[in-house]
């Protein structure tokens, strides 16, 4: 797997992942969803140096201009809900892209330590030789970008599979590298180094989905 951990280099990417960290300034929902949203945009910046370009000749008011425009044939899948800031960043730079959609959460059965990845939702356009931008703001154990895209796959294979994620946990990187392709990429904004005993990112952020959308009725 190819891995792109973006934090690595000084930006202003840096900025948006201190006040989505951030306990004080991640109370004001709105602002969490936004900076969510341009961390989306960032990464789908860097992601699109990696896909093909087409040469073409296009008319301005004053003239021809030849110009290199965007031609991969792209599917833009979230996990929901956490995952719809991310996907909207993403949107904003591949507009013409397909949406996709799923919903995956963790299943506590008797422990809060042990869960299992249950997939309940799922709309999808046909995958095949497609671009897939498989997308999920906190990659934690690797058990919901995987269980998700295992869901995709009656959907057709992909040209090329990127994921998208705003934090990780180094553990979780590890799995997903022993499940998915060698040319599969990661694009990561920030990775920590561990999980916690019930798998939670440490120092991470807390309940990416409860920040952005207010928190659930826990059942």
């Amino acid at each position: 797997m190819h891995i792109h951990h973006l934090s690595e280099r000084n930006s202003v990417l840096n900025t948006f992942i201190s006040e989505i960290r951030n306990i004080d300034i991640q109370k004001d929902s709105m602002r969490f969803r936004r900076n969510i949203e341009r961390i989306g945009e960032i990464l789908g910046y860097e992601m699109s140096k990696c896909f093909n370009f087409k040469t073409t000749s296009i008319k301005t008011p004053l003239g021809d201009c030849v110009v290199n425009e965007l031609e991969n044939n792209m599917v833009l899948c979230s996990i929901l809900r956490a995952g719809v800031p991310l996907h909207n960043g993403l949107l904003n730079y591949f507009d013409t892209a397909e949406n996709a959609f799923i919903s995956a959460y963790r299943h506590h059965k008797h422990e809060p330590e042990s869960f299992e990845i249950i997939v309940e939702y799922l709309a999808c356009p046909d995958l095949e030789g497609k671009t897939l931008i498989l997308a999920d703001p906190m990659l934690a154990t690797g058990q919901s970008i995987l269980a998700t895209f295992e869901a995709l796959k009656p959907f057709g294979t992909p040209k090329e599979v990127h994921l998208a994620c705003v934090i990780g946990a180094q553990d979780g990187i590890n799995f997903i590298e022993n499940h998915f392709d060698k040319n599969c990429h990661l694009w990561i904004a920030a990775i920590d180094k561990k999980l916690n005993n019930k798998g939670y990112i440490v120092p991470g952020l807390g309940d990416a989905g409860d920040l952005a959308f207010g928190k659930k009725l826990q059942q």
